[in-house]
């Protein structure tokens, strides 16, 4: 055996199984720590701030008595309050009614119930508020596009040209550009290397001939994609389909849809030289624009602009706005991805499990830092959204029981939380179960 040849393959395990361990440990100590520090506000004590379980690898107590501790399992956290029976704060540890009021008060059971709901639903809060900040952070960092658009770098093509860094772009085929969005929504434009601009240059607007503002090339992969697989790189710039050729990017779902499945030659053009892959579409469920989702005959490419702009930053804000929006619109998407799942409209394919979370992770850190803190920020919301829903065991089942307290003056007994708690692990255990069967053997 060639032990030398599964070194690179070896590398890129660890690396993804490190960029898996460190946005998880991310997303979990934000939400113990939501869970923490609206407990300590709420008059409830922390004993125990784990992010890991198993056998402690290092701790510190601080002076409010709360032990910080990492342990050897980096596959999640806990955080254990005073009283509690165990980890996942069910059940009471010895009678609390032998403690003072006071002592009794600082116990997740013997706080008023709405210590407790606010202590819980914290986690998820954390979460999401986790997510906002990423979003807006990243929206500052990367700004966004100045209007009008003006041309700071070009991408190389296999095209000559006449626009140059510094102008501004007013028209492409006589319609107004006013912002980056609007290349677009541009209607079809002649099928042609070059289209006619309308810019400013020195003061001085003048009509240029300029490339396809969004061209054939490749900007980026989308998981499992076929077009990766088969060698296409970033950059590479597709001129023609089975001999057809092709100028501008929306004109290749159409040849990949009618294809059907079948294997497709992609004539490339790569930094001056022409190469042809072979690259089967795969079917895959994918988003429209209206958030409705529909399964497609896919390469798995993204599409680039011929040129960047210049960027500004935007106000506070905006970028809190933008948060907010990023996360809601992943929370809204999840539940119409539920929806269609369970009516059948796509399939069951699209739940994840850890495997395929951590190849997502590895390829994100392997995209840079900015892709990674993405991914932490949606990675997040889907943490928190999960934690909220109804089944014991997560945070959103610990509501319901606080709910029903609160309908009825008092909580579920032992007996029942025994039940409901065995149920909900099972529950757990079977979507665990089902999700890695995914990661191995869905397409």
């Amino acid at each position: 055996m060639d032990f030398l040849g599964l070194i690179p393959s070896f590398g890129g395990l660890i690396w993804t199984i490190g960029a898996f361990i460190i946005a998880l440990s991310i997303i979990v100590a934000i939400h113990e720590y939501g869970h923490y520090i609206v407990g300590r506000w709420s008059g409830i004590h922390a004993e125990v701030f784990s992010i890991g379980f198993g056998p402690v690898l290092t701790s510190r107590t601080d002076k409010r008595g709360t032990q910080w501790q990492i342990a050897a399992l980096p596959f999640g956290g806990f955080v254990k309050f005073k009283g509690d029976a165990n980890a996942a704060s069910v059940g009471a540890e010895g009678d609390i009614a032998e403690l003072t009021p006071a002592e009794r008060r600082a116990t997740m059971n013997g706080a008023p119930l709405w210590a407790r709901a606010a202590t819980v639903f914290a986690g998820p809060l954390f979460n999401f508020i986790l997510s906002v900040v990423l979003f807006l952070g990243l929206l500052m960092w990367s700004g966004v596009p100045s209007s009008p658009l003006k041309v700071s770098d070009l991408m190389a093509l296999p095209t000559q040209h006449e626009i140059v860094v510094g102008d501004e772009i007013l028209k492409v085929d006589g319609t107004e550009i006013d912002e980056v969005a609007d290349l677009s929504n541009l209607a079809v434009l002649p099928r042609s290397a070059n289209v006619p601009y309308e810019i400013r240059r020195d003061g001085k607007t003048q009509i240029v001939s300029g490339p396809q503002p969004i061209p054939a090339m490749v900007g980026g992969f989308g998981q499992n994609s076929s077009a990766e697989a088969a060698g296409l790189q970033v950059g590479d710039v597709i001129l023609a389909v089975d001999g057809r050729p092709v100028f501008y990017f929306n004109e290749l779902p159409e040849i990949v849809s009618a294809a059907d499945g079948t294997a497709l030659n992609f004539q490339v053009w790569r930094s001056g030289e022409v190469l042809n892959f072979e690259i089967s579409p795969l079917r895959q469920d994918t988003q429209d624009a209206s958030g409705a989702f529909e399964t497609r005959w896919l390469i798995g490419i993204f599409g680039a602009r011929a040129f960047d702009s210049d960027r500004v930053t935007p106000s506070i804000s905006e970028a809190f706005v933008y948060g907010i929006e990023r996360t809601t619109f992943i929370v809204t998407s999840t539940f119409k991805g539920i929806y269609a799942m369970s009516i059948g409209a796509i399939s069951t394919c699209n739940i994840s499990g850890p495997i395929g979370i951590a190849q997502v992770a590895g390829e994100a850190a392997g995209n840079g830092l900015l892709a990674f803190i993405s991914l932490i920020a949606v990675l997040s919301t889907a943490v928190g959204l999960l934690n909220l829903f109804p089944i014991p065991v997560l945070d959103g089942g610990h509501l319901v029981f606080h709910a029903w307290e609160a309908v009825t003056g008092n909580p579920p007994s032992e007996r029942a939380l025994n039940i409901l708690m065995t149920v909900g692990l099972g529950l757990m255990a079977m979507l665990m179960v089902f999700a890695i069967t995914n990661d191995l053997f869905c397409p």
